[in-house]
């Protein structure tokens, strides 16, 4: 038997002595790197032993549930370890793994350096709680701990506080999450009412016992209190305000797994809480997914940060894993288990692979920033020379969040679009038309993606170096390249062996819908489906071996017969003279303009153009350009919102007027109020 409930338990206690190490005191200068290497291992531990715990319950079916009474009316510290939790669980724990290597050579460069006991303290409690949010089964319990991993999180990223847009980004981060938790309290309390109990196990389809209005209230509000979380438009603003001034490996972190918490709540509503909902929730759900993967990506591409590039992409990725949630609740309300199944896996491989490269790609850009202390790509430039396995990791990563084959990416991506597909023949009337059309967005977002990344990848290490920093880079430490080459070696075997992968899957499908679909969707170990060979098929490992087999022609050509040829070797090409500069290279700004003038309608670019010069305007001194774009959910939405509740809150003032009189009044006309509404119930 699995000792699941030993290793979650001693995965636990690992991360809370590693708390109590981070609280013991400050060292001195001469021992805070040895403390601080320890707290990373206490770390690392407890990533392996709750890597452990998830996998006996994936692979072994070992679940477990456990209730620890806490001495309060209807609060208990109910953990279950059921696959749902142990998929989220097995995520989590492979990041702070990666996480907790990396960081052994990071935070005595980074903002962590200046506290690195307390920066480890509150690391460790964001994963402490983010293990428990994904294995608690009380509605109290679970929003205590929900608060417990924003609170962590919201240190983290103000943790260089000396910083005005890290405490902007944390402060913004936090009034999102605050709303987003009320949500998810009155959501969750609609629930609880109907099914007379506070325990997860009781809300099983307690959605279907409220009224059709209760009902669409509740899903309403826990769907936008978990998308709040999950950054899906428009409650998406904190994003890219907090996690580019976080430090790296928190960043990576949040992009990989703290958002997913959002997704892992959407999943347990929509598939466990709920039965078969309306069409309009689907078709909601899969909107607001189409809608978050397009924005997402657009306005990806018109960033020159390289971290908050990273952050919209991540809005790109929660609106496809909403796709295909989406589409499941519209396959589930026709009757139609297998393609629910089809677009529930495509949605859960798509969380899984995001979390790998999303985090592999943001160590990438922290280790970027640690050797040129930049996140502006106008001033980098030829680090592939100087960062050799640094590159080569962005690279596996962008090529996979690219959905280019065969990293994993690709695999989750062709499931979501083989359910998408299927979709048209497999629903009647109006809801037909927005599988197809959701398709063709979603491959116009690859398609954007693998530009946004060319030109992310391009501009940052390729080229010559645009600034002196770029100039001076070094390659990161050895424990910084591990962590990458961990994930980098995670993409390639989720893509290659995706077949073997999937009957992870079956206990959540069984579970949701009573159907194992993963003999179904692969063949041979090597060849993915979409249910049948007619509908559609696949291999990643094919094409692997496909490319490097058309890449091992050239090598055997020049081994053949490139010896025998005579060389020549000239200076690069540059319109015919020789001496290539940085100020002959592509620019980011120049990468992106011709998609800045196709979405002018949506962007609303402003640019300026101010010369210097000293005798006459036709021989201008120098030359200063400035381009931006509106921020329109800010400007459309947020600004008139807070100007709303300002001017409320400035005549709700004209209610305090420091009488006591007044204020007895009040209490007088409440109570009255209370009692006629009593006697009416």
């Amino acid at each position: 038997m699995w000792p699941t409930r030993e290793l979650f338990t001693a995965g636990l206690l690992a991360y809370a002595l590693a708390m109590a190490g981070g609280l013991a005191g400050h060292a001195s200068k001469r021992t805070a790197s040895w403390i601080t290497s320890l707290l990373c291992l206490l770390s690392l531990a407890g990533a392996l032993l709750e890597f452990g715990a998830s996998a006996g319950v994936l692979f072994g079916g070992a679940e477990s549930q456990w209730v620890l009474s806490s001495g309060v009316p209807y609060l208990s510290y109910s953990v279950r370890l059921d696959p749902l939790a142990a998929f989220f669980g097995l995520a989590l724990s492979l990041l702070a793994a990666s996480v907790s290597i990396y960081s052994l050579g990071y935070i005595a460069h980074s903002a962590a350096r200046r506290s690195p006991e307390l920066f480890c303290f509150f690391l460790n409690l964001l994963l402490l709680s983010l293990t428990l949010v994904f294995t608690a089964s009380n509605v109290l319990f679970f929003l205590i701990v929900w608060e417990l991993m924003a609170v962590a999180a919201y240190f983290l990223v103000v943790f260089d506080h000396e910083s005005a847009e890290a405490r902007k980004g944390g402060l913004l981060y936090f009034l999102m999450s605050r709303g987003g938790t009320g949500m998810l309290l009155v959501g969750f309390l609609l629930l609880a009412t109907a099914a007379g109990s506070l325990e997860f196990s009781a809300l099983h389809d307690a959605g279907q016992q409220l009224s059709p209005a209760l009902g669409a209230t509740a899903f309403l509000l826990l769907f936008l209190g978990f998308g709040a979380k999950a950054g899906i438009i428009p409650l998406h603003i904190w994003l890219p305000a907090a996690h580019p001034v976080a430090p790296s490996n928190i960043s990576a972190l949040m992009s990989g797994i703290v958002i997913k918490a959002g997704i892992y709540g959407m999943a347990r509503v929509f598939f466990d809480f709920y039965g078969t909902l309306s069409v309009w929730a689907g078709m909601t759900v899969l909107v607001i997914g189409v809608v978050s993967a397009l924005l997402g990506v657009l306005y990806a591409l018109m960033e020159h940060d390289l971290k908050r590039l990273l952050a919209y992409h991540s809005i790109e990725n929660i609106g496809i894993i909403l796709m295909g949630f989406g589409s499941a609740l519209l396959f589930r309300s026709f009757g139609h288990p297998q393609l629910a199944a089809l677009a529930l896996i495509a949605g859960l491989f798509h969380t899984l692979n995001h979390a790998v490269f999303k985090c592999l790609l943001f160590l990438g850009a922290g280790g970027v920033l640690h050797a040129t202390g930049t996140r502006n790509m106008e001033e980098l430039g030829g680090l592939i020379r100087r960062m050799p396995s640094t590159a080569l990791y962005f690279l596996i990563g962008a090529i996979a969040i690219s959905g280019l084959p065969p990293l994993n990416g690709f695999v989750s991506e062709w499931f979501t679009y083989q359910a998408l597909l299927a979709g048209f023949g497999a629903t009647p009337t109006l809801t037909r038309l927005a599988f197809p059309v959701a398709g063709a967005l979603l491959a116009l977002t690859a398609a954007l993606a693998a530009a946004c990344f060319v030109k992310a990848f391009g501009i940052t290490f390729l080229a010559l170096p645009r600034s002196e920093a770029a100039e001076r880079a070094r390659e990161v430490p050895f424990s910084m390249r591990s962590a990458m080459a961990i994930l980098a070696v995670t993409c390639l075997v989720l893509g290659l062996g995706a077949a073997w992968f999937l009957p992870v899957f079956d206990p959540i499908t069984t579970r949701a819908f009573g159907i194992a679909a993963s003999k179904d969707l692969a063949a041979n170990g090597l060849i993915l489906t979409a249910g049948s060979l007619r509908s559609g098929s696949v291999s990643p490992a094919m094409i692997a071996a496909l490319l490097i087999g058309l890449g091992a022609v050239p090598l055997l050509l020049l081994v053949l017969w490139g010896r025998k040829s005579s060389r020549t070797t000239g200076p690069a090409w540059d319109c015919g003279l020789a001496g290539l500069t940085a100020q002959n290279e592509f620019t980011a700004t120049a990468f992106s303009k011709p998609l800045r003038m196709i979405f002018g309608a949506l962007f609303r670019p402003r640019r300026e153009i101010q010369a210097e010069y000293e005798v006459s305007p036709y021989y201008p001194k120098a030359i200063h350009f400035e381009s931006e774009i509106e921020p329109t959910f800010e400007t459309h939405f947020y600004r008139p919102l807070q100007h709303g509740i300002l001017w409320i809150a400035t005549r709700m003032r004209r209610l305090q007027q420091g009488s006591i009189h007044l204020y007895l009044l009040y209490v007088f006309v409440t109570l009255i109020l209370l009692l006629l509404f009593g006697v009416r119930g």
